[in-house]
């Protein structure tokens, strides 16, 4: 099976950790993930200003060359890019006026009417491959290790776009439990994780990272999941300055969903990029007997 999937920026440059291993494991799956061609940036995040329809042409004029490469759906992996992706197809779906206004002022691109259905990665293995098969595709099983699914903003923000209801973690879930792994629940899974103020105002950050992070400890997590780079970045590899500071006071190292799937189909780790994970991240794999020391 051939699937259209948008990658996005970061997964092209500091998160092929996630984009690679995507790759490689859905080819194990007997599925082709097909890079959509001249895609551009999505804008990475959609704006709160309800006239601010200039921020909608990135994400539109990518939605409008899926459509044009044949792809009634676009897959996406980067929880970010889907969630600015989704919001923005429902605007021009759903609303007449603004999809006629974006339509106007994109005037050397064909008219977007919403035909395109955004999915991502995690609601087609729920929807399409299904957890048995991937159950039946494990080579390396992840026994062992504990595993809080982290959600973050997006994932489920606005209910219309999210992969499942605001307060459920079945999706994770289920993903988890199917690479062998135990799932843990923690209250954190869908706080924010400080997102771009790591930037503008890195301690709003940190303190927003640090209550995730003693909760992931408490919870009995020995990892936390995820889908977003920027939640990785805050999670995973700004973590030893968190507990070098003194915000938290035990590492529970974080890893893409794809990431974690690979090594479970037997994926040689050095196609995994795991030297963009923290070091912690690569000590617990070698302690838990998934990787070689």
């Amino acid at each position: 099976m051939k699937v259209l999937y948008y990658p996005g920026c970061t997964l092209k440059t500091k998160a092929r950790n996630l984009g690679d291993t995507a790759v490689e494991s859905l080819a194990l799956l007997d599925i082709e993930l097909e890079e959509l061609s001249r895609w551009n940036c999505c804008g990475a995040v959609h704006s709160l200003a309800d006239d601010d329809l200039i921020h909608l042409v990135a994400p539109v004029r990518v939605l409008i060359r899926a459509l044009e490469q044949g792809g009634g759906r676009l897959v996406t992996i980067c929880s970010m890019c889907y969630n600015t992706l989704a919001r923005a197809n429902r605007v021009m779906r759903d609303d007449p006026e603004k999809r006629k206004t974006i339509n106007l002022f994109m005037d050397e691109e064909p008219d977007y009417q919403g035909e395109v259905e955004v999915v991502h990665l995690l609601s087609m293995f729920r929807d399409e491959v299904g957890w048995d098969l991937l159950r039946e595709r494990i080579k390396i099983p992840l026994k062992g290790l504990k595993i809080a699914p982290y959600y973050g903003c997006t994932l489920q923000r606005p209910r219309e776009v999210g992969i499942e209801p605001v307060g459920r973690f079945d999706l994770m879930k289920h993903f988890i439990e199917a690479l062998g792994a135990e799932a843990v629940s923690m209250t954190s899974a869908d706080r924010c994780c400080g997102s771009y103020q790591i930037l503008g105002n890195p301690e709003v950050a940190k303190d927003a990272s640090s209550i995730i992070l003693a909760d992931a400890g408490k919870s009995g997590a020995d990892a936390l999941v995820l889908s977003c780079p920027l939640c990785e970045f805050n999670l995973d590899r700004n973590q030893g300055v968190l507990f070098e500071e003194g915000r938290i006071s035990k590492v529970v190292p974080a890893f893409y969903f794809t990431q974690l799937l690979a090594l479970a189909l037997g994926v040689d780790p050095r196609r995994c990029h795991l030297e963009l994970n923290s070091e912690a991240s690569i000590g617990l794999l070698r302690d838990k007997g998934i990787i070689a020391s």
